[in-house]
Protein backbone atom coordinates (compact mmCIF):
# COMPACT_ATOMS: atom_id res chain seq x y z
CA UNK A 1 0.00 0.00 0.00
CA UNK A 2 1.30 3.56 -1.13
CA UNK A 3 0.65 6.30 1.57
CA UNK A 4 1.76 10.19 1.69
CA UNK A 5 3.74 10.91 5.02
CA UNK A 6 3.63 14.51 5.74
CA UNK A 7 7.44 14.98 6.26
CA UNK A 8 10.62 15.61 4.61
CA UNK A 9 12.56 14.71 7.37
CA UNK A 10 14.47 11.54 6.85
CA UNK A 11 14.72 10.70 10.75
CA UNK A 12 11.24 10.35 11.00
CA UNK A 13 10.66 8.85 7.71
CA UNK A 14 13.00 6.08 9.17
CA UNK A 15 11.24 5.58 12.38
CA UNK A 16 7.62 5.48 10.77
CA UNK A 17 9.14 2.98 8.01
CA UNK A 18 10.44 1.11 10.86
CA UNK A 19 7.18 0.51 12.54
CA UNK A 20 5.34 0.34 9.76
CA UNK A 21 6.63 -2.33 8.48
CA UNK A 22 7.43 -3.72 4.77
CA UNK A 23 3.30 -3.77 3.71
CA UNK A 24 3.49 0.20 3.15
CA UNK A 25 5.76 2.29 0.95
CA UNK A 26 5.62 5.87 2.24
CA UNK A 27 5.76 8.51 -0.19
CA UNK A 28 6.89 12.23 0.87
CA UNK A 29 5.50 14.83 -0.14
CA UNK A 30 7.99 15.98 -2.59
CA UNK A 31 7.63 12.26 -3.78
CA UNK A 32 4.61 13.70 -4.88
CA UNK A 33 5.19 17.02 -6.41
CA UNK A 34 4.03 19.19 -3.37
CA UNK A 35 7.19 21.25 -3.12
CA UNK A 36 5.85 24.29 -1.10
CA UNK A 37 6.10 24.26 2.43
CA UNK A 38 2.63 22.66 4.17
CA UNK A 39 1.36 24.57 6.61
CA UNK A 40 1.15 24.13 10.41
CA UNK A 41 -0.93 27.39 11.82
CA UNK A 42 -3.25 25.75 14.77
CA UNK A 43 -3.19 25.89 18.29
CA UNK A 44 -3.13 22.31 18.98
CA UNK A 45 -1.16 18.97 17.95
CA UNK A 46 -4.45 17.81 16.89
CA UNK A 47 -5.26 21.03 14.65
CA UNK A 48 -1.68 20.83 13.05
CA UNK A 49 -1.98 16.89 12.36
CA UNK A 50 -5.43 17.39 10.40
CA UNK A 51 -4.40 20.95 8.97
CA UNK A 52 -1.34 19.14 7.37
CA UNK A 53 -3.36 16.01 6.12
CA UNK A 54 -5.91 17.57 4.85
CA UNK A 55 -3.38 19.86 2.51
CA UNK A 56 -1.65 16.78 0.76
CA UNK A 57 -5.12 15.23 0.92
CA UNK A 58 -7.02 18.16 -1.03
CA UNK A 59 -3.46 18.55 -3.69
CA UNK A 60 -3.35 14.47 -4.08
CA UNK A 61 -6.16 13.17 -3.56
CA UNK A 62 -3.54 10.36 -2.03
CA UNK A 63 -4.41 8.39 1.05
CA UNK A 64 -2.22 10.09 3.62
CA UNK A 65 -1.37 11.12 6.89
CA UNK A 66 0.59 13.64 9.17
CA UNK A 67 1.56 14.00 12.57
CA UNK A 68 2.50 16.80 15.01
CA UNK A 69 4.58 15.88 17.87
CA UNK A 70 5.17 18.39 20.97
CA UNK A 71 7.12 18.37 24.02
CA UNK A 72 4.90 19.33 27.23
CA UNK A 73 7.13 20.10 29.86
CA UNK A 74 5.08 20.14 33.46
CA UNK A 75 6.85 23.29 35.14
CA UNK A 76 6.94 25.45 31.50
CA UNK A 77 2.70 24.77 31.98
CA UNK A 78 3.11 22.40 29.10
CA UNK A 79 5.13 24.55 27.11
CA UNK A 80 6.57 24.02 24.57
CA UNK A 81 3.75 21.88 23.16
CA UNK A 82 2.55 23.14 19.67
CA UNK A 83 5.53 25.37 19.58
CA UNK A 84 8.45 22.44 19.98
CA UNK A 85 9.95 22.77 16.92
CA UNK A 86 9.95 26.45 16.55
CA UNK A 87 10.45 27.29 20.18
CA UNK A 88 14.26 29.36 20.11
CA UNK A 89 13.45 30.24 16.33
CA UNK A 90 11.44 30.09 13.59
CA UNK A 91 13.10 27.37 11.58
CA UNK A 92 13.58 23.55 13.33
CA UNK A 93 16.80 24.58 15.01
CA UNK A 94 17.29 21.84 17.71
CA UNK A 95 20.87 23.02 19.06
CA UNK A 96 19.43 26.60 20.16
CA UNK A 97 15.50 24.87 21.03
CA UNK A 98 17.34 22.82 23.56
CA UNK A 99 19.76 25.61 25.08
CA UNK A 100 16.25 27.47 25.72
CA UNK A 101 14.76 24.47 27.36
CA UNK A 102 17.70 23.98 29.49
CA UNK A 103 17.57 27.79 30.28
CA UNK A 104 14.23 28.05 31.15
CA UNK A 105 14.43 25.14 33.52
CA UNK A 106 17.55 26.36 35.58
CA UNK A 107 16.71 25.95 38.69
CA UNK A 108 13.81 24.24 38.79
CA UNK A 109 13.57 20.82 40.17
CA UNK A 110 10.33 19.58 38.98
CA UNK A 111 11.48 18.40 35.71
CA UNK A 112 8.33 15.52 34.51
CA UNK A 113 7.54 16.15 31.27
CA UNK A 114 6.15 13.89 28.63
CA UNK A 115 5.99 13.38 24.40
CA UNK A 116 2.85 13.78 22.92
CA UNK A 117 2.52 12.30 19.08
CA UNK A 118 -0.88 12.88 17.26
CA UNK A 119 -1.79 11.80 13.77
CA UNK A 120 -4.18 12.44 11.45
CA UNK A 121 -5.22 9.71 8.31
CA UNK A 122 -7.29 10.63 5.94
CA UNK A 123 -7.69 7.03 4.15
CA UNK A 124 -10.76 7.25 1.80
CA UNK A 125 -11.21 10.81 2.50
CA UNK A 126 -12.27 10.52 6.02
CA UNK A 127 -10.06 11.53 8.98
CA UNK A 128 -9.24 9.20 11.99
CA UNK A 129 -7.09 10.65 14.47
CA UNK A 130 -4.21 8.63 16.55
CA UNK A 131 -2.19 9.68 20.09
CA UNK A 132 0.78 8.44 21.27
CA UNK A 133 2.32 9.51 25.04
CA UNK A 134 5.25 9.00 26.32
CA UNK A 135 5.93 10.38 30.12
CA UNK A 136 9.50 10.90 31.36
CA UNK A 137 11.70 13.97 32.73
CA UNK A 138 13.94 16.72 31.78
CA UNK A 139 18.00 15.68 31.63
CA UNK A 140 20.29 19.18 32.83
CA UNK A 141 22.52 18.06 30.44
CA UNK A 142 22.64 16.96 26.73
CA UNK A 143 23.32 13.19 26.63
CA UNK A 144 23.74 11.13 23.63
CA UNK A 145 24.33 11.51 19.50
CA UNK A 146 20.63 9.51 17.94
CA UNK A 147 17.63 11.09 17.40
CA UNK A 148 17.04 14.57 16.46
CA UNK A 149 15.00 17.40 18.40
CA UNK A 150 14.81 17.38 22.04
CA UNK A 151 16.06 13.64 22.16
CA UNK A 152 19.69 14.51 24.31
CA UNK A 153 17.47 15.52 27.09
CA UNK A 154 14.40 13.37 27.24
CA UNK A 155 14.66 10.38 29.91
CA UNK A 156 11.47 8.25 29.25
CA UNK A 157 9.95 6.67 32.49
CA UNK A 158 11.33 3.76 33.30
CA UNK A 159 14.26 4.15 31.26
CA UNK A 160 18.00 4.40 32.35
CA UNK A 161 19.11 6.99 29.12
CA UNK A 162 17.86 9.42 26.80
CA UNK A 163 16.57 9.06 23.50
CA UNK A 164 19.44 10.31 22.23
CA UNK A 165 21.64 7.45 24.09
CA UNK A 166 19.23 4.48 22.52
CA UNK A 167 19.37 3.03 19.07
CA UNK A 168 16.57 3.38 16.71
CA UNK A 169 15.08 0.54 17.76
CA UNK A 170 14.87 0.73 21.46
CA UNK A 171 13.55 4.00 21.24
CA UNK A 172 10.93 3.13 18.43
CA UNK A 173 9.51 0.43 21.16
CA UNK A 174 8.65 2.99 23.03
CA UNK A 175 8.26 6.24 22.15
CA UNK A 176 5.26 8.50 21.65
CA UNK A 177 5.71 8.02 17.67
CA UNK A 178 6.50 4.31 17.94
CA UNK A 179 3.27 4.34 19.91
CA UNK A 180 0.94 6.53 18.16
CA UNK A 181 2.09 4.58 14.63
CA UNK A 182 1.82 1.63 16.10
CA UNK A 183 -2.08 2.56 16.46
CA UNK A 184 -2.21 4.06 12.65
CA UNK A 185 -0.74 0.16 11.51
CA UNK A 186 -3.25 -1.92 13.69
CA UNK A 187 -5.62 0.46 11.74
CA UNK A 188 -3.94 0.14 8.45
CA UNK A 189 -3.48 -3.52 8.67
CA UNK A 190 -7.41 -4.20 9.59
CA UNK A 191 -8.43 -2.55 6.84
CA UNK A 192 -6.30 -4.82 4.28
CA UNK A 193 -7.97 -7.86 5.79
Amino acid sequence: MKIIFATNNAHKLSEVQAVLGDGFTLLTPRDCGVTEEIPEEQETLEGNASQKARYLYDRTGMDCFADDTGLEVAALGGAPGVHSARYATDGHDFAANNRLLLKNLRGVTDRRARFRTVISLIINGEEHLFEGVVEGRILDHETGHEGFGFDPLFVPEGAEKSFAEMTPGEKNAISHRGRAVRKLAEYLHALEK
